[in-house]
């Protein structure tokens, strides 16, 4: 998310605005509170070209152009009103309006205050209004799709001049693949009504759109049994999966091939479930309709996770009863927690060997500037994927993902103190992809930028 800061709020003139974003695009630091999008400030102006001074208001389709935009994904919309409706809701008396996006940017569905639509159509945040960052630059719809994440973009924080007392978050939707579908946005025109909420607004998008991606896998895999879990230490809880009757693994959300390590050719080989956890079958022979709750064992471990097991619809006549499709697909993640039983005091275990994490974290640190690819840390420690990391937490005490961002952000503070460069060289010279990467990961683990942490040490 982007920072609250109150300096990107700041009410600026649209000309300084404009310098401001075309210093930061020729590779001047960015101000305080600008860390985290000058990345996208500088795509904007370098490779798409955006005038940060253009006045255009933003193009609104024609009714024609909205219909052809929604059709692709009219099953989608027609599954995501509950969310919209429940979100707006929350927002709306913040003077805030929910836009649902296509990939493209476009809103092809919307709720706002009727009252308001002309505002709303004026600024672009209203049903038709295009948001793409090659068009607009720097906003919450169109930096969301360029990097697939939640992004809130407040006040200045926006490329254009002409946006900058608009305040928006955006949540990225990716389907059953793993693939962005759609994404999510908040949007308010008073800025005097969002200055106070938009530090909110970020979570609450993100929660909505977790929500409409387990409603859509859920539907998707309606004759599957759906497994819901919460993997210990695990940054991300939404981890779904959808098995068949015989354990096999047919379906993984985004953050399930993350953390488990699965992609399209894993899975099209016909992974058991009990490659991956302990053997419990006893899980699969019930015949209602009601989820189970449970703790899952980590395969070779005495590790577990809380657990949600949801048998499928059933026969023909099942799946195709309202009812009954609306009590399967219903999101439940958020009683994930609530509703396990307490877990088992886990006994102490090995971890990896004192001479294969030696070697593990001597790699690491001869290749932070480089991508560094988990199998390779898992071959020189002589261990499957997922066997390597589950040893490699239990000796470290995070993940190998957490691990390696630790030592790039102890490395990043060495060279703040030490040289000068600039803070997007020393973003790469650590191994983030940009200025904007390493901003986020600095304030989240050390509780600053790395612009305020140089100067603390002078």
């Amino acid at each position: 998310m982007a920072t609250s800061n109150r300096t990107a709020g700041a009410i600026q003139a649209p000309v300084q605005h404009a310098e401001h974003v075309y210093l930061v695009a020729q590779g001047d630091e960015p101000a305080p509170g600008m860390e985290e999008v000058s990345t996208s400030w500088q795509r904007s102006a370098n490779k798409y070209g955006v005038d940060p001074a253009d006045s255009t208001a933003p193009r609104i389709v024609t009714a024609q152009e909205l219909k052809g935009l929604r059709e692709p994904i009219e099953k989608l919309i027609v599954n995501v009103q509950e969310e919209l409706d429940r979100l707006y809701q929350v927002v709306r008396k913040a003077g805030y309006a929910v836009l649902f996006c296509d990939t493209t940017g476009v809103a092809v569905e919307h709720r706002g205050e009727d009252t308001e639509a002309d505002q709303f159509k004026y600024w672009g945040t209203w049903l038709g209004g295009m948001w793409s960052e090659a068009i607009e630059g720097t906003n919450g719809i169109g930096t969301c799709i360029v990097e697939e994440r939640p992004v809130t973009v407040h006040r200045s924080q926006h490329f254009r001049s002409r946006h900058i007392d608009l305040s928006c978050s955006g949540a990225p939707v990716f389907d059953v693949d793993g693939k962005l579908m759609a994404i999510l946005d908040v949007s308010a025109i008073n800025p005097e009504l969002s200055e106070g909420a938009h530090a909110l607004t970020g979570a609450l998008t993100v929660t909505a759109a977790r929500d409409i991606e387990e409603r859509f896998f859920r539907e998707h895999f309606l004759q599957e049994w759906i497994i819901a879990l919460a993997l210990p230490e695990e940054s991300d809880p939404v981890v779904l999966l959808a098995v068949d009757a015989n354990q096999r693994i047919l379906g993984a959300n985004r953050p399930a091939r993350a953390c488990l390590m699965l992609d399209d050719p894993v899975l099209g080989t016909g992974l058991s479930l009990w490659s991956i956890f302990e053997r419990d079958v006893s899980l699969f022979r019930r015949k209602d309709n009601n989820d189970i709750a449970t703790r899952l064992v980590i395969a070779g471990s005495n590790e577990t996770c809380s657990a949600l097991v949801t048998a499928p619809t059933g026969g023909l006549g099942a799946w195709r009863d309202p009812a009954t499709i609306a009590l399967h697909t219903r999101p439940r993640l958020g009683v994930l927690g609530s509703s396990v039983q307490p877990a088992p005091t886990p006994r102490m275990r090995g971890g990896l060997s004192p001479g294969a994490m030696r070697r593990v974290q001597e790699y690491i640190d001869a290749h932070l500037s480089e991508a560094i690819d988990l199998g390779v840390l898992a071959r020189i420690a002589g261990l499957s994927l997922f066997h390597f990391a589950r040893e490699f937490k239990q000796s470290a005490g995070v993940t190998p993902h957490h691990y390696l961002v630790q030592r790039r952000i102890m490395s990043a503070q060495k060279m703040l103190v030490r040289t000068e460069l600039p803070l997007s060289e020393v973003a790469l010279a650590v191994g983030f992809s940009d200025q904007s990467h390493l901003a986020r990961h600095f304030r989240h683990m050390l509780g600053t930028t790395p612009r305020d942490f140089r100067w603390s040490q002078r």
